[in-house]
């Protein structure tokens, strides 16, 4: 009886240390995914406003239930196809990707022209015809997806939170960003759209006046700027040190800055430019998609750990010797 009793008592005490024990989290991995697989769908959205279509490519999750949207605009004569890494990952983490085409700056500008002819047809595309036709693509896309939402008919109809919305790009896609996300041009109200939550810049570009402090110095919006110590673009002039000009203008909290070590203009796309000799190194792209997707994470779905992965050494955790991370 004694020895039964006491056994007993033993059993009952191990159980109560161990219910009492707070509950140890799973580490905070932003590439880990699940195993269901993404699906994506290209439909056209048609801006009768501006008689102008514009195609899109949407990368959803297997979860049919509302999930945050990250838009994402290409570079200057890229497509709706282009940095499908992105757009894969992104919707296995539990987002839904739109990733725009705009016309008048993708590939239809070069594809077709003579080869001695393809830079004089991508810089004359790098105009402010083709920069405000894409900021206005940006508002026409959310809106129509709002539409959409709301019909139970359309294959996004209940699927998307639009209250949660993040906006990336690379290049040409980053001004676009960096433009409807809380920059101020130098005349006028400028391009903000405050269903914009958070922000995410690939090869960010300093102002055309050069007024960095006017054209950054408001931001609230939180950003995540990308770049790397070779991140030249023939088309713009743009050269990795001018890429480096907007992190110090932008005001305290929430704000990023990743700059890969070696990543030339292309690293934020599937393939090298033809005149880069730069060799990829396969760990950027892996950089990339943890600290985007931490980045998501902590500012569309306020997820606490992945703040505090961003916020804390554990970051560190993907990036290479040379990789430089800067937060304030």
């Amino acid at each position: 009886m004694i020895g039964a009793f006491s056994f007993d008592r033993l059993v009952l005490v191990v159980l109560w240390v161990l219910l009492s024990r707070p509950v140890v989290q799973a580490d905070y991995d932003p590439l880990q995914t699940t195993s269901a697989k993404s699906t994506q769908t290209d439909l056209t959205i048609k801006d009768a406003q501006r008689s102008r279509d514009i195609p899109i490519r949407v990368y959803l999750p297997a979860d049919k239930s509302p999930v945050p949207v990250v838009l994402f605009s290409h570079g200057l004569g890229g497509n709706r196809e282009g940095s499908a890494f992105l757009g894969k990952h992104w919707a296995m983490r539990g987002y839904v990707a739109v990733f725009l085409q705009h016309p008048g700056s993708d590939d239809r500008v070069w594809k077709g022209a003579p080869a001695t002819e393809r830079m004089a047809a991508l810089k004359s595309a790098a105009s402010v015809k083709e920069f405000l036709a894409r900021v206005q693509d940006v508002p026409a896309v959310l809106d129509q997806l709002d539409a959409w939402n709301r019909d139970s008919a359309h294959e996004l109809g209940g699927r998307l939170d639009l209250k949660h919305v993040g906006m990336s790009g690379h290049s040409f896609g980053a001004v676009t960003t960096q433009a409807v996300s809380g920059q101020v041009p130098p005349l006028g109200k400028g391009f903000t759209d405050d269903r914009i939550q958070a922000a995410v810049i690939m090869s960010p570009s300093g102002p055309a006046n050069g007024n960095t402090k006017k054209a950054f110095g408001q931001v609230k919006t939180p950003w995540l700027l990308l770049t790397g110590t070779k991140d030249n673009n023939p088309v713009s002039g743009a050269d990795a040190s001018t890429r480096l000009v907007v992190f110090p203008e932008l005001p305290p909290g929430s704000k990023y800055q990743l700059v890969l070590d070696n990543a030339a203009h292309s690293a934020f796309t599937e393939r090298a430019l033809p005149s880069e000799t730069v060799r990829r190194n396969p760990n950027h792209h892996r950089a990339i998609l943890a600290i985007t997707t931490a980045f998501w994470d902590a500012y569309l779905r306020q997820d606490a750990e992945a703040r505090a992965w961003l916020d804390g050494d554990a970051v560190k955790s993907v990036l290479e010797q040379g990789d430089q991370w800067e937060k304030k």
